[in-house]
């Protein structure tokens, strides 16, 4: 909880503070807003930067892959209830029966198991700002240092203030260079790693004959 410790993003703060102390001023040794009271969006962070971008991505992708195999499922149960309604008149009320029991058995797991994705779906896109939050943790954190700040707001939560100390885009740089899309998107993209050498073959044992 590093984060909640240093960088502090509460509406309760907000509304007793009100506007950011008209001290801030530009430094003119670090080139950035000196402040102890920033305030930063998260929402925008999230959508300007290649790592939001990337995890946004990254749920679409999820999304039309679940929906694409979702209409698969609906496709191949659609042809076996056909194909069981064509056996109807070949089979014996108690074989058609017990074989209508199964399909139906298998449809109510198929469909308990896509609801299931889904919600894992949708738990994924909830909890991707967090997770954003987190992974940019170090970067906020170093602002802070950087400008003498004391407490990063949410800029959603305040009303008044200067636009001095809206760090949002210098935020997102930094993000940008430092993380970029992240180190999944990294993996990814890293070449594939060189095959292993060959072990060496264990020499002969010393004193052993050599055939002529």
């Amino acid at each position: 909880m590093h984060l909640l410790r240093r960088i502090l993003v509460a509406g309760g703060l907000a509304g007793a503070l009100g506007v950011a102390p008209a001290s801030a001023v530009l430094a003119q040794d670090v080139g950035v807003v000196q402040s102890e009271i920033l305030v930063l969006d998260p929402e925008r962070l999230f959508a300007e930067t290649r790592l939001g971008q990337r995890m946004n991505e990254d749920y679409q992708a999820a999304r039309e892959a679940l929906s694409k195999r979702n209409r698969q499922l609906e496709s191949e149960l659609e042809a076996e209830e056909q194909a069981l309604t064509e056996q109807r008149e070949t089979l014996s009320p108690t074989e058609f029966r017990e074989l209508a029991d199964q399909f139906d058995t298998k449809v109510q797991r198929i469909r308990r198991e896509s609801d299931q994705a889904v919600r894992n779906l949708e738990r994924r896109r909830e909890m991707a700002p967090v997770q954003f939050m987190r992974m940019v943790e170090p970067v906020l954190v170093g602002l802070l240092e950087e400008t003498g700040g004391t407490v990063i707001m949410d800029a959603r939560s305040v009303l008044l203030r200067a636009d001095a100390v809206d760090i949002t885009d210098l935020a997102a740089a930094r993000i940008d260079a430092e993380i970029g899309a992240g180190p999944e998107a990294a993996q990814e993209n890293a070449p594939a790693p060189a095959p292993a050498p060959e072990a060496p073959q264990a020499p002969d044992e010393p004193g052993a004959a050599s055939e002529d």
